[in-house]
C-alpha cells in the first residue's frame, strides 16, 4: 500500500513543499506576528529573532509534512481536489491541529488556545495549499 515513492511526481514535493514554506514567513512575520507572541507571553512589539534554527527548523518540519502528504495522496489514490480537501480536513485537523494545541497546553506557553490557533490555522492552510498543488501536479 505504502510502495509509492517511484509513483510521485517529486517535482510535484518541491512545488508544494516552497508555498507552504514561505507561507509561514507570510504567516508569523506579516499577518500574525503580534497575536502570536502574545500567545508565547512575550511582548507583542518585541522583535522577531534571526537564528537560523527558526528558520531551518520549520523547513524540514514542511518539507516532511509534504513527503508525507504525497505518499498518502498516492497511497491513497487521491486524484480529485474535492477528495484533496476531504484529506485536508481529515489529517489536518485530526493530526496536525489537534496535536498542535496539545503541545501548546503547557506550563511554558500561557496562551495556549491563542497558539494553537494561529499555529494550527497555518497548518491546516498549508496542507491544503500543499495537497491541491500536489493533485494538480499528479
Amino acid at each position: 500500500m505504502f510502495n509509492v515513492l517511484s509513483d510521485i511526481n517529486w517535482l510535484s514535493v518541491l512545488a508544494a513543499f516552497v508555498p507552504y514554506f514561505l507561507l509561514g514567513s507570510l504567516w508569523y512575520m506579516l499577518l500574525f506576528p503580534k497575536p502570536y507572541r502574545i500567545s508565547l507571553g512575550r511582548d507583542a512589539n518585541e522583535p522577531q529573532s534571526l537564528n537560523p534554527l527558526y528558520i531551518v527548523g520549520p523547513a524540514v518540519c514542511a518539507l516532511i509534512i509534504t513527503v508525507t502528504c504525497a505518499v498518502l495522496l498516492q497511497a491513497l489514490n487521491v486524484t480529485s481536489y474535492a477528495n484533496a480537501l476531504q484529506f485536508t480536513l481529515i489529517v489536518g485537523l485530526g493530526y496536525l491541529f489537534a496535536n498542535t494545541v496539545n503541545i501548546a497546553i503547557n506550563p511554558n506557553i500561557p496562551r495556549p488556545f491563542l497558539y494553537g490557533l494561529i499555529t494550527g490555522s497555518y497548518h491546516l492552510v498549508g496542507m491544503a495549499l500543499v495537497n491541491m498543488i500536489l493533485v494538480a501536479m499528479r
